[in-house]
């Protein structure tokens, strides 16, 4: 018999800028010094705290399993992490400690979502969301958002796009790949919207912490009966210890615990113990260092762009990249991308892994390295264009 995969297999895009890292990994073996712009990781090492904290656990040899929805201080933990920053009060027992955002994801669309549903989404935005929708036989339906709301979602394009099919709602704030933060006006229009259409509103906050200048505003401060997404990779850099958690409504928690029960049976041990380590006041001050440093390397890198000529017309405000309109360079942001890293080893992620409206003509920088090493990408970039 000769295997065939499953047709949902065929809806699920790949990531198009593991073809770069792939090549890019090539070149570096061969020699070549390359710098990578394409990956949302920042070359800050983990948090020594958090690190003794795992390795503290690890230890005592007591790497059980925990109970499915997570360790119950570290989601105690993070009620008072949200009562502190945001001033809302959450049940615990809302709060599901999950294998990354993804998990988080998974579990949220699986508890309230059925096959043929629609779930709205932003175009440009995060390609693995679309994928989870398909996995699960959920149909995402791309809004093409621009400049004039900042990249994201609004209540008229949300009351637009709805259909008799349409269930869902996602926004991702501060965004991947733009950097845009929803103003706390447009996200409570948004979800008062989703709400009087009887429809399910999920908020992906897994950037919260990264934002430059302007407070990023939780979904909780508007609603309770909103899905939230977070993570520990981003704002608290523990990207390997695949750990993140869900925020759910009152009504879902039974549902979710089951789901949770069935696919993870728990998160891993270690890293929810490390993860305990992340809300000291030591860390903390650490990561408000770091993300100081990420402003001042958005700042170099988005004055950087704009003198070789992207067209950057909104300063992106949160995570860790810019999203740039090279249309004055290319109209195939792939091959500008492939023929970039070939000719002078420097890796970036084109346009095509964000969404379709206008993806050939962007391109995403991440300002997740030094400013050293993104001047010399800068001065490698110059030499590119200039040789057209």
């Amino acid at each position: 018999m000769q295997l065939k995969s499953a047709t949902r297999t065929e809806l699920i895009s790949p990531f198009y800028v593991m073809a770069v890292l792939n090549r890019a990994k090539q070149l570096q073996a061969q020699g070549r010094d390359i710098i990578h712009l394409e990956i949302g990781e920042p070359d800050f090492p983990t948090s020594d705290s958090i690190i003794q904290a795992g390795i503290r656990q690890l230890k005592s040899g007591q790497i059980k399993y925990t109970p499915a929805a997570g360790l119950p201080e570290l989601r105690q933990q993070i009620a008072e992490f949200y009562w502190q920053r945001y001033q809302v009060r959450i049940n615990p027992q809302r709060i599901f400690i999950t294998p990354g955002a993804s998990g988080a994801l998974l579990l949220a669309l699986s508890a309230s979502l059925n096959p043929g549903d629609e779930l709205l989404l932003a175009d440009p935005g995060y390609p693995c969301n679309s994928n989870f929708a398909h996995l699960l036989a959920v149909k995402p339906k791309l809004i093409p958002v621009t400049t004039s709301s900042a990249y994201q979602l609004t209540a008229q394009a949300i009351q637009a796009a709805w259909t008799a099919q349409s269930k869902g709602v996602l926004i991702a704030s501060p965004s991947n790949p733009t950097g845009t933060i929803i103003s706390s006006e447009q996200l409570t229009a948004c979800i008062n919207t989703t709400q009087a259409l009887n429809g399910v509103f999920f908020s992906d906050e897994i950037y919260h912490g990264l934002s430059y200048g302007e407070d990023c505003v939780s979904a909780l401060q508007i609603s309770d009966d909103v899905f939230v997404i977070n993570s520990f990779s981003k704002y608290f850099g523990m990207t390997g210890w695949r750990i993140g958690w869900l925020i759910v409504p009152e009504a879902a928690i039974e549902a979710v615990e089951k789901l949770t029960q069935n696919i993870f049976i728990a998160t891993a041990t270690n890293s929810q113990y490390a993860a305990l380590a992340a809300f000291l006041p030591e860390t903390l001050a650490e990561l408000e260092l770091r993300r100081s440093e990420l402003q001042t390397r958005r700042d170099y890198l988005y004055n950087a762009l704009i003198e070789l000529g992207f067209d950057i017309p909104i300063k992106p405000n949160g995570a860790f990249y810019i999203y740039a309109n090279a249309s004055r360079f290319t109209d195939d942001s792939m091959q500008f991308a492939l023929d970039l890293l070939e000719q002078q080893g420097v890796a970036i992620t084109p346009g095509k892994d964000f969404g379709q409206y206008k993806a050939e003509q962007h391109l995403r920088f991440a300002y997740t390295t030094s400013i050293a090493r993104m001047s010399d990408a800068i001065q490698r970039i110059h030499t590119f264009i200039k040789q057209g």
